[in-house]
């Protein structure tokens, strides 16, 4: 269900912080977010997220909700599903795609047959004898996690099992993929269309969690330096995943590019981050749009997922 916003009568609640690990990130996200707004003309009220979600809207006048969360209980359809209930109009993606999206292992369930080149895998769970048939190097992932945490690369069996206690620490079930040695990439898809490549270079051995949030870890380049092909190739990955999901607003896929040129998908992200020096903004500004244009349009997609008279 689509809507339509005035400056004069709408409040925008950009709804940060949350009560996932990724809380710090969100309230990042969420400063820049209101900012912009602000910048814009547009009314905009912060709302740390947490059990009063629902009097705090009410309490604020919120019309519209902005969301600038990330991780459990922000970015895996549970604000969505609130705010459909509520019939407050929200920008990104539904409740169904956040939920499946937020899931590795359900994205990648879901991507089967898609002809988007993904790493083999399979999945351990807590209880369960020790995997077997491993082959080394492994990374362990948390199926949930985001901005890199709950994430392991293993080049042997110690390091294997010291990475699945690590990773039951987050969720009961552990991700177990082959790793694909080569470069990152991402791809952000905004309303449904590919942005520019943006090409991650860390100085660490992986894009880990320190490898992200240390100033001087990673150097970021847009237009990612790769051959056109390869950069299309992910490009139209990012937008079947995209569209297979049924997602909306902007969201980011993450690929490894092989020796051959091959561009293997890893994960979507449904509310990457936004802050002015993030990704998903950063790839924008290649196509001229700025951080404030990329806040705004997204707030005039705001939107319900499910039409029913209420």
């Amino acid at each position: 269900m689509q809507y339509t916003f005035s400056k004069e009568s709408a409040v925008v609640g950009v709804l940060l912080g949350g009560v996932s690990p990724e809380r710090p990130i969100s309230l990042k996200s969420g400063h820049a977010v209101t900012a912009a707004l602000l910048r814009r003309g547009w009314k905009a009220v912060e709302i740390d997220v947490g059990a009063d979600l629902p009097a705090q809207l009410i309490a604020n006048g919120v019309t519209v909700c902005w969301l600038a969360l990330h991780g459990i209980l922000g970015e895996d359809g549970c604000v969505q599903g609130l705010c459909e209930v509520m019939r407050l109009p929200y920008t990104g993606s539904g409740v169904r795609g956040s939920a499946i999206a937020m899931d590795k292992v359900a994205t990648k369930r879901m991507l089967r047959g898609s002809g988007i080149p993904m790493p083999a895998d399979s999945v351990w769970r807590v209880g369960e004898p020790f995997p077997a048939d491993v082959s080394f190097p492994v990374m362990a992932k948390t199926p949930e996690g985001g901005s890199t945490l709950g994430i392991r690369k293993c080049h042997d069996r110690a390091e294997l099992e010291e990475a699945l206690t690590y990773c039951a620490g987050f969720a009961p079930e552990v991700l177990l993929e082959q790793f694909v040695a080569g470069d990152e990439i991402t791809v952000a898809v905004l309303e449904g269309e590919p942005l520019a490549v943006v090409s991650i270079v860390p100085t660490t051995e992986f894009f880990d969690f320190e490898a992200k949030y240390t100033k001087g870890k990673t150097q970021y380049i847009a237009p990612a330096p790769i051959p056109a092909a390869v950069a299309s190739a992910a490009q139209t990955s990012a937008k079947v995943a995209f569209q297979q999901l049924n997602l909306s607003g902007v969201a980011r896929a993450d690929f490894i590019v092989d020796a051959s040129g091959t561009p293997w998908f890893l994960e979507i992200n449904t509310l990457p981050g936004m802050t002015e020096t993030s990704l998903s903004p950063m790839a924008a500004g290649v196509q001229g749009m700025s951080f404030d244009d990329l806040v705004e349009r997204l707030l005039l997609a705001a939107r319900l997922h499910v039409d029913v008279a209420v």
